[in-house]
């Protein structure tokens, strides 16, 4: 089946530095055919096509959206029958409406071929500009883009690249948004993102299905009969005939080296007099999870899940202070698991910072650079405004929930 990727943006976006690095890194082994349809653009250099095996169809005659749609249909059946590619790439004119290039090669895609993708390049300093001044053809190729790929971050402030996100984001609120410079960027990457394989909706249903996981393996255990197995066995999740200690046991995913700890932290349900039962294992915190008894419930009755993409930067200090503070239930609820992937304060930085968080446990360290800063919390009765002011971002809750 051949994959058909559209490739949008307005004049001099960066649409064909995009196409370069996607050859060079991301489609290495495949049969391409390009399809370029220019309008006062310089095209890809027929030389470094010829040089990485590319076959090109340039259309200069007219616009694919428009008067040669009949054309184009015979032309993309005659390239699929020919050539076999795996892959067409089409680069529309900058100033075509995207709606209509999608609708021309909807009609024209034959037996065999499929529509993969469609990606609109946006250039960071530009794009107030471009919607305040060429509203019909800028926003209509962003409102129809699956995949939004903002060019010269990396030369643009910082300031001005959040805002041009935000704008995106105001005219679709569906697309994946690539904020991150392409030099730190894989083509793989970019390719996962023009595909919708990297989205904030993926991570959160990622780490909903962790939970959802972890929380029917818990309902699946042996009974035995013995108290002290319970705290010998708790990491193999085994069950009692005890009902209260099956309940308290529910959603307790850490570890505790003291064992009577451990015990306060089991109980903590049923002995609101013991101050000591009341705290968690990161001693800053009270439990009340009012309702929180998983074994009742369905997974996505109990857990609420938020999240966000960003384009602030962190300290990595700050950071893992904010993420220690998650274990104030009373302030932002009962958080079971954050995770998230955010660029640092440092620009000069070589890295990102990746964060996992579980009660307790805080884990940060520094890893590859992601398409745009993401972060997700899931957890029960969570505070959003709360944990959106402490992380600085306003997060949004996860519309299944």
């Amino acid at each position: 089946m051949t994959k058909i990727d559209i490739f949008s943006g307005f004049l001099g976006a960066g649409k064909t530095t995009l196409i370069k690095k996607l050859i060079t890194d991301a489609y290495k082994g495949e049969q391409l055919v390009l399809i370029e349809n220019e309008f006062g653009e310089i095209g890809i250099d027929g030389g470094f096509l010829a040089d990485a095996g590319i076959r090109i169809n340039e259309m200069n005659s007219g616009c694919i959206c428009c008067s040669l749609v009949g054309d184009f249909r015979k032309a993309l059946a005659q390239v699929i029958s020919e050539y076999h590619p795996d892959r067409i790439l089409i680069e529309p004119s900058g100033v075509g409406k995207l709606s209509d290039v999608i609708r021309a090669v909807e009609g024209a895609a034959t037996e065999g071929a499929v529509l993969n993708g469609f990606t609109t390049v946006v250039d960071a300093g530009k794009c107030k500009m471009y919607m305040k001044n060429f509203g019909e053809f800028f926003n209509d190729q962003v409102e129809n883009a699956g995949c939004i790929i903002v060019s010269h971050a990396d030369s643009t402030p910082a300031k001005k690249v959040e805002e041009a996100v935000e704008l995106l984001r105001a005219h679709n609120a569906t697309a994946v948004i690539v904020s991150t410079p392409w030099n730190q960027l894989t083509g793989g990457q970019l390719r996962e993102a023009m595909e919708r394989r990297d989205t904030l909706e993926a991570e959160l249903s990622r780490l909903a299905a962790e939970e959802d996981d972890e929380d029917e393996h818990e309902h699946h255990h042996h009974h035995h009969e013995d108290e002290d197995d319970h705290d010998e066995h708790e990491h193999h999740h085994h069950h009692h005939e005890n009902e209260d200690d099956h309940d308290e046991h529910e959603h307790h995913h850490h570890h505790h080296e003291d064992e009577d700890d451990h015990d306060e932290h089991e109980h903590h349900h049923h002995h609101d007099g013991d101050e000591d039962e009341d705290e968690c294992g990161c001693g800053c915190c009270h439990h009340d999870h009012e309702g929180h008894h998983h074994h009742h419930h369905d997974a996505d009755e109990v857990f609420v899940s938020c999240g966000a993409e960003t384009t602030v930067r962190f300290d990595r200090a700050a950071l893992e202070s904010m993420l220690t503070a998650l274990c104030d239930e009373g302030k932002y609820g009962t958080v079971l698991r954050a995770k998230g992937i955010v660029a640092p304060a440092d620009s000069a930085s070589e890295g990102w910072i990746h964060f996992d968080y579980v009660p307790g446990e805080p884990d940060v360290r520094t890893g590859a650079p992601a398409v745009i800063g993401r972060l997700c919390v899931i957890g029960s009765g969570l505070k959003v405004d709360a944990l959106s002011a402490l992380f600085g971002v306003t997060l949004h809750k996860s519309e299944e929930d």
